[in-house]
């Protein structure tokens, strides 16, 4: 045997592929082997080591591209035929060289090609890299934090190894190898990360949809829980209303039992349950005086139960530097006066304080303004422009939402304090368009004479009750009083009685203070409306002069014993005289350096005081 030298590529001899082609003949005529045959796809076939023989030498590597599909089926049938590549061959001799040659071919395919075992492990390998996100899509290789195979990323977010996908974006149509959206060279960004991990959150998000979704539902159960809480606080509110009325309606027909029992005959001239005769022991002694304005030009007052406190309306202090005018504190629990509140710019005309427990109060002025002033803070936090100058006003007692307010023109402006640009409702005037110079509110209550909720408006030629019906709509009575001269109406909530206050007239030359019990009757007896009215109780006479609109009281006896008082100011004495209303006599005179504008009746840790207004000055009066 000699040796032939290899000299580049594949070299076949002729001899050696006439053994080939006798061997593919025989293996053809030979049945398949069975169990599972790896397929050897472009087997790289190498042989460096030589055999001693005395013929010939074969040699196959990867540039033999012209072994036939053929060939390599007859390759892939023989293989499992052919002796362990361990044994070791015979000696070559003349006869069987075509035997030997083949079994050395196939030998170097054992010893230069992959294992069977090695190809079969690297399947799984390979889709478990795939799997765990770390190789490559084209290759099926793991990338490089470095190098040419370095992590890559296209615009569409999938990740290549960079030469990998440069040599896709040019041999290709320019698409991703996974999502086939259009990409170009330019689109490749080297992504600088050592280990590329995708963290498992999808039961953190669903935790974090549970939270959103329980997070609403708790808002939604502190908002039902608010609301009910709000409706409780109604009902409850309601409630106490109801078994007020309640209260005073068994008071009454108490007192309608007693009175009639004790006085038979008894007429409208006194009301029931008269003062008694040690009443006469008890009056009204100076407690305190304060010094509201050196200038002058105070008008109105009001006083807040809940604070115990007493405003009293005055110009400006410091006209130079705050203009306007504004109200006054005063404690009446210590007998302190407080700071000066701006409020208005021009004169107020009325002052008035509902039954809320914030403590707001509702101011009237010439400026066309209805304002809301909490003394809490000391500002104003409401303003309502009317477009008139405002020269009364009043809360509702039954909703505390609204409020009214008394024109220049006669007319009564409604607002709700939920709707801060303008007002509601208009009541416009009957009659003459006289200013609205006194509103009251009179609330429902279980009242023999008049148990409808409405309110009393009072101009300078007469008065009207507007009867609150359903649906916050509003029924004009007009009352019968005296035509002219009308300066002042105030009510007394409990007894349904109202004071008129007349200036002097040809027919009366003195000021009169006359006492009225409103009622109602029904308009017809099939009908459920009802006309309102008001009937004269009693009469009380002051002196001849009345140059000012003062604001009198009717109020209950600090005695409690059911009778009425009613106290009003003289401008011919400087005085305020205070009547008894069942009896009709004079139970003291209050004595002012200046005509009395305002009287207001308080009650202060069971102590019973009277107030006094004038220009400058307020005097504290009580009862002892």
């Amino acid at each position: 045997a000699h040796r032939q030298q290899r000299i580049g590529g594949s070299q076949r001899t002729v001899s050696a592929r006439a053994a080939l082609d006798s061997y593919f003949q025989l293996s053809r005529t030979q049945e398949p082997a069975t169990g599972p045959v790896p397929r050897l796809e472009r087997s790289h076939i190498a042989r460096d080591s030589h055999e001693h023989s005395s013929d010939e030498t074969i040699e196959v590597n990867d540039s033999d591209s012209s072994t036939s599909a053929e060939e390599e089926e007859a390759v892939e049938a023989a293989a499992p035929l052919l002796p362990s590549a361990q044994e070791t061959p015979p000696a070559a001799s003349s006869g069987d060289i075509k035997s030997h040659l083949w079994r050395s071919a196939v030998l170097s395919v054992f010893r230069g090609g992959t294992p069977l075992k090695k190809l079969e492990s690297s399947v799984p390998v390979a889709l478990l890299d795939e799997e765990e996100g770390d190789t490559c899509a084209i290759c099926f290789e793991q990338w490089t934090n470095a190098g040419d195979h370095r992590l890559s990323a296209l615009r569409c977010g999938h990740l290549f190894g960079y030469t990998c996908i440069e040599r896709w974006l040019k041999g290709q149509a320019g698409k991703c190898p996974q999502c086939n959206k259009k990409a170009k060279r330019s689109d490749i960004v080297i992504l600088y990360a050592r280990t590329l991990k995708a963290l498992d959150t999808s039961e953190q998000e669903r935790m974090k949809s549970s939270l959103e979704k329980e997070q609403l539902l708790r808002r939604q159960a502190e908002l039902e829980s608010a609301q009910s809480r709000l409706q409780l606080q109604v009902l409850t509110d309601e409630c106490s209303k109801l078994r007020k009325q309640v209260q005073e309606l068994k008071a009454l027909v108490a007192q309608h039992n007693v009175s009639a029992s004790q006085q038979p005959g008894s007429s409208r001239n006194c009301l029931p349950g008269s003062l008694p005769s040690s009443q006469s022991q008890r009056k009204y002694h100076l407690e305190k005086v304060f010094v509201v304005s050196q200038t002058g030009n105070c008008r109105v007052m009001a006083y807040c139960d809940s604070l115990s406190c007493l405003v009293v309306s005055q110009p400006s202090p410091q006209s130079t530097f705050i203009p306007g005018c504004g109200v006054k504190m005063m404690s009446v629990a210590n007998l302190k006066s407080s700071q000066y509140i701006p409020i208005h710019s021009k004169q107020i005309r009325g002052l008035a304080f509902g039954s809320r427990a914030d403590g707001l109060l509702l101011s009237a002025a010439l400026d066309n303004t209805l304002k809301l002033t909490s003394l809490a803070t000391n500002t104003v936090v409401q303003t309502y422009n009317a477009g008139r100058p405002v020269w009364s006003c009043c809360w509702c007692l039954d909703d505390t939402n609204y409020i009214y307010a008394g024109l220049v023109n006669g007319s009564i402006m409604i607002y709700d304090l939920r709707d801060t640009n303008s007002h509601v409702q208009e009541l416009v005037p009957q009659k003459s368009r006289c200013p609205m110079v006194s509103l009251s509110y009179l609330p429902r209550m279980a009242s023999a004479s008049l148990p409808y909720g409405g309110i009393l408006a009072g101009t300078l030629e007469g008065a009207c009750f507007w009867e609150q019906k359903a649906g916050n709509s509003y029924r004009p009575h007009h009352l019968p009083l005296e035509p002219g001269g009308c300066i002042d109406i105030q009510t007394e909530i409990s007894t349904r009685h109202c004071l008129a206050t007349y200036r002097p007239s040809k027919n009366n030359p003195c000021v009169r203070c006359v006492m009225m019990e409103l009622t109602c009757s029904p308009l017809t007896e099939a009908s459920e409306d009802v006309v309102c009215s008001s009937n004269p109780v009693q009469t009380f006479s002051a002196g001849p002069t009345c140059k000012l609109l003062t604001k009198n009281a009717i109020f209950q006896s600090p005695e409690e014993d059911g009778s009425v008082f009613v106290c009003a100011g003289d401008e011919a004495s400087n005085s305020a005289l205070l009547w008894d209303a069942g009896s009709g006599s004079l139970l003291q005179k209050l004595q002012a350096d200046l005509p009395v504008l305002g009287i207001c009746p308080l009650e202060v840790n069971q102590t019973h005081l009277l107030a006094t207004l004038t220009e400058k000055t307020v005097k504290i009066y009580k009862w002892q």
